[in-house]
């Protein structure tokens, strides 16, 4: 109990790294798999601790396993390592080095925390029974890393995974506050895109062509409509259309449109629900104008 009381005191100690360490991280974001100099960061920062250290071959994951040589579960810690590709426009002194990418998700924070629950675990490893598994996972942002690492063993490397958790940072609670609930807690993300293909035609002269962006428009409006009205408010789902694309000047009408974007949703009932929907109204949007429309759903992690 001892060992326990001082946590949060140890942890408060690390604290001024842990930020250090995670704004290094920050600084020089990498996108996808490959994650060399993250890697090389988190191997660095795990250095002296005696953890058993394991890198990825197909990605660039690292794996650190605590025995405590005595009986018990084996329990994961899991922190993702990847950034997004987006600019970061801030003037803060540790804003992101690399052009067109951000750790906007918090991915840093994740990081640099589970390297520092690192420190603390081995500290207390005479007050501890079974194996902690440490996994650093590339690939969150849809590159399927998961997958990936649980492929090349990391359910077995420290003997059958009792017990998994993970934490994610978000700026919608206030700070110092830790929240969760009962069932799900992470949405499914799926991506769809939606291309609608009218007829080009002069700017002027609207109505000798099909034009496809007041089709997309309508049902970028529409899907938020749907949402409110189908979908039931205690099993939620959200679509956000975040990508619009079409034309390439200002007197052209264009020959099509393309809407791009995400669906979440915390039950397979609701996102399979989402998914029907949301192609039967942009497929009959377009049909009502006299416009064709191809719908492509991306499955991403349920």
């Amino acid at each position: 109990m001892n060992s326990l009381a001082s946590l949060l005191d140890d942890a408060t100690e690390l604290l001024d790294e842990t930020i250090s360490f995670r704004r290094d991280l920050h600084a020089h974001p990498e996108l996808g798999l490959h994650l060399p100099r993250t890697q090389a960061a988190i191997v660095s920062a795990l250095e002296g601790l005696g953890l058993d250290l394991h890198l990825g071959t197909r990605l660039s994951s690292v794996t650190a396993v605590l025995r405590t040589g005595r009986p018990g579960p084996t329990v994961l810690l899991r922190a993702d390592m990847d950034a997004l590709p987006m600019p970061e426009d801030t003037t803060l002194p540790f804003k992101s080095t690399v052009e067109g990418a951000m750790h906007a998700c918090g991915h840093d924070t994740h990081v640099a925390m589970l390297v520092s629950a690192a420190k603390l675990l081995v500290a207390r490893q005479a007050d501890l029974v079974g194996t902690v598994v440490l996994m650093f996972q590339p690939g969150e942002e849809g590159h399927g890393g998961a997958v990936l690492m649980i492929e090349e063993g990391i359910l077995d490397v420290g003997g059958r995974v009792d017990l998994a958790f993970a934490i994610h940072a978000t700026p919608s609670v206030p700070s110092g506050v830790v929240v969760t609930r009962g069932g799900t807690i992470m949405a499914s993300s799926d991506e769809f895109k939606i291309e609608i293909i009218g007829r080009g035609g002069h700017a002027s002269s609207p109505y000798q062509a099909l034009d496809p962006i007041p089709v997309a428009c309508e049902i970028v409006l529409a899907a938020q409509s749907m949402v409110t009205r189908r979908v039931n408010v205690f099993d939620p789902a959200v679509i956000t259309v975040a990508h619009l694309s079409a034309g390439t000047t200002s007197n052209v009408i264009p020959e099509s449109a393309q809407l791009h974007g995400t669906i979440r949703t915390v039950s397979a009932r609701t996102r399979s629900q989402v998914h029907a929907d949301l192609e039967c109204l942009a497929t009959n949007i377009a049909h009502a104008h006299g416009a064709q429309c191809e719908v492509d759903l991306m499955l991403g992690y349920p």
